[in-house]
């Protein structure tokens, strides 16, 4: 055998005996407390958006407003999305059986549907063929599912309560792909290679496709009471959420990370959203220029409680009277996949003196980046794990070198006698 295909036949043995499993980041937890996070997931197929939500048990509208869509659009949860479009999803963390995960997700099998193409495909590599079979305490594999079977289907998600560096954050489980880098990852979200080193802990700058990494994105956090069904709302800037039974609407940034909640556009049979002892409205402030600074009174919204709207007046003397609110920039329903686009924050109304002002949200815009998240099932193993691939790897190509530089040796020699 010449030796160029000797070393080709050993390599392949070698590359082939020692697959590398993909990995995810585990939160270990000790208490029952649950807080927002979200998936990155891409569509294996044209979906509706609510074919969509219902996959994941999620609010449509939710789903609309974490990705900033347009929810005005006539019939918008019937707008069919792309192929491999690229979406957050908003899910509830929770601490189960000693680690964050969501396990609201229940998938209702289909006809030719496998384990490994439910993880696979139709969730994206968000979840692994073992996990689903632990999860729902399957012993034979080999057996075909049931049609309409009901599967719990557990996904990742992390909290690390709530902050990344101190500063509010949400977590959001991505599922790298193959053209992905450690450093491409960190700049798509906005931050750096050692803060998504430590929050995986990492222990070198390698990963893998199909690993699900915990990207953390910086948030506006509320602060509304224990007793508000939405208490500990957060949302990641650049982004809106929708919460108080579709009434309101909250956002975050650009330009701070200030909640900012106002009446939601689909707003229609809501408890009162105005302020007591004033005639604002959520969301409304006005202004006073006085010799000490800008007399500014803003009416809040202090969460929901018993179907009711909480809201807040409060009063601040600031050494500038504030600008109109800004808004992240919204886009249409999307129809195609767009990749690598940006876009720039909407301007802010104009000041007008102490009248009562309200913030418009801004018209709608194109597409923004929406990178894929191809990948297969992922095993979760725990984010220290992340090291012994590479020196696996390493090792595997080193050998391989060696007895290729062996045989290099061995074959001349041998020819001699």
């Amino acid at each position: 055998m010449p030796l160029d295909w000797c070393c080709i036949f050993i390599f392949l043995i070698f590359t082939n005996a020692a697959p590398v499993s993909s990995k995810s980041t585990i939160e270990p937890c000790s208490n029952s407390d649950s807080c927002n996070a979200l998936l990155g997931y891409t569509l294996y197929t044209d979906l509706k958006v609510a074919e969509v939500a219902s996959l994941f048990q999620v609010d449509p509208i939710a789903l609309l407003t974490a990705n900033t869509v347009d929810i005005s659009y006539p019939d918008v949860e019937n707008h069919i999305l792309p192929s491999q479009l690229f979406l957050k999803i908003p899910i509830t963390c929770s601490c189960i059986d000693g680690i964050r995960k969501s396990t609201s997700t229940k998938y209702k099998t289909r006809p030719a549907d496998t384990l490994t193409s439910i993880a696979d495909s139709i969730f994206g590599g968000l979840v692994s063929a073992d996990q689903i079979k632990e999860a729902n305490s399957i012993q034979d594999t080999s057996v075909l599912l049931d049609v309409g079977q009901y599967l719990v289907v557990p996904l990742p998600c992390t909290c690390f309560n709530g902050t990344d560096n101190g500063l509010p954050a949400i977590y959001l489980s991505y599922v790298v792909r193959p053209v992905d880098t450690l450093a491409g990852i960190a700049a798509r979200y906005s931050t750096t290679i050692t803060d998504l080193m430590n929050v995986n802990a990492m222990g070198s700058t390698v990963i893998n496709a199909a690993d699900i990494l915990a990207v953390p994105l910086p948030a506006c956090a509320s602060k509304f009471p224990r007793y508000a069904s939405d208490f500990g709302l957060i949302v990641p800037n650049g982004s809106y959420a929708i919460t108080a039974s579709h009434c309101v609407q909250c956002s975050c940034g650009p330009g701070n990370l200030n909640l900012y909640c106002m009446p939601a556009s689909l707003a229609a049979s809501c408890s009162s959203m105005q302020c007591r002892n004033s005639n604002l409205m959520v969301g409304n402030y006005t202004v006073q220029q006085s010799s000490g600074g800008c007399n500014v009174t803003y009416c809040n919204y202090g969460g929901f409680v018993n179907d009711t709207i909480m809201t807040m007046l409060s009063s601040s003397l600031q050494p500038r009277c504030p600008g109109g609110q800004q808004f992240p920039p919204l886009v249409a329903p999307p129809t195609t996949v767009i990749r690598d686009t940006t876009f720039a924050p909407s301007p802010a109304p104009q000041s007008d003196g102490a009248t009562p002002r309200t913030s418009v949200v801004p018209t709608t815009m194109s597409l923004p980046q929406s990178p894929p998240a191809n990948g297969p099932s992922g095993t979760a193993t725990g984010a220290a794990s992340y090291a012994a691939c590479s020196v696996n790897e390493f090792i595997t190509s080193l050998t391989t070198l060696v007895l290729c530089l062996c045989a290099s040796f061995l074959i001349p020699f041998s020819s001699k006698f």
